[in-house]
C-alpha cells in the first residue's frame, strides 16, 4: 500500500517502460480503482516522461 507522495522505484511500467529504473512519487489520496484499473499515478519520473499508470507490483518503496 502507497500513500500521496510516497517516493517509489519504478520496476517496470507497462504504461510507459521508459519510467522502469526511474523513481517517482505517487500521486493517489486513496487506493486506486476502476478509473485507472487498479493502477498508481507516479509522478516527476523524469524530464521528457510525464505522469505514468504503475501497477503495485510495478513499484517498491524507495524509504524516502
Amino acid at each position: 500500500m502507497f500513500n500521496a507522495n510516497d517516493e517509489v522505484l519504478i520496476t517496470s511500467c507497462q504504461d510507459d517502460p521508459r519510467a522502469a529504473g526511474r523513481t517517482g512519487r505517487i500521486v493517489d489520496e486513496v487506493p486506486p480503482g476502476p478509473l485507472t484499473e487498479g493502477r498508481w499515478t507516479v509522478r516527476a519520473v523524469g524530464w521528457l516522461i510525464g505522469p505514468v499508470l504503475c501497477h503495485t507490483h510495478e513499484l517498491q518503496k524507495t524509504g524516502r
